[in-house]
């Protein structure tokens, strides 16, 4: 069984709550990455990712500058463990509608997986979910992602 720390980013972003989107923004684009974990004294409390800041902060014409992380980040965080087999963790995403999955041990933030990352994992991960029927909800670009 291969574990989604196996594959997981271990060199995880974060941000401090308090931190201004513009801030967010910039870390983002100089890692170029497309989210950050957000921490309240140092404990992991949510995500923020460029679509909360395109929902939450572009469309309704919030100052990036004057906006805190805390009002735009998707909470409560949704997180696996460090043990979660590949096929739980792509279920266990795809089910609650998510695409990055921070991976928290003991309350600690020890790394973070994309739906993509698993996809391209493990060819089983692909068989798996298309015989349990939930690659009909995956978005389009992920069901083209697998057909390659």
């Amino acid at each position: 069984m291969i574990r989604i720390i196996d594959i997981a980013v271990k060199d995880v972003k974060v941000i401090d709550e308090d931190e201004t989107v513009v801030k967010a923004a910039d870390i983002m684009s100089q890692y170029n990455i497309g989210c950050l974990v957000v921490v309240k004294d140092g404990k992991p409390v949510g995500i923020v990712t460029e679509r909360d800041m395109l929902k939450r902060v572009i469309v309704p014409c919030l100052d990036p500058r004057t906006t805190k992380v805390s009002k735009v980040m998707s909470k409560p965080l949704i997180h696996g463990d460090p043990d979660m087999d590949l096929v739980y963790a792509a279920k266990f995403m795809i089910n609650n509608n998510i695409k990055r999955l921070p991976i928290i041990d003991r309350g600690k933030l020890v790394g973070i997986v994309t739906l993509t990352d698993i996809l391209r994992a493990l060819p089983e991960v692909v068989k798996a979910l298309e015989e349990s029927l939930i690659i009909d909800k995956l978005h389009p670009r992920f069901r083209k992602l697998l057909k390659k």
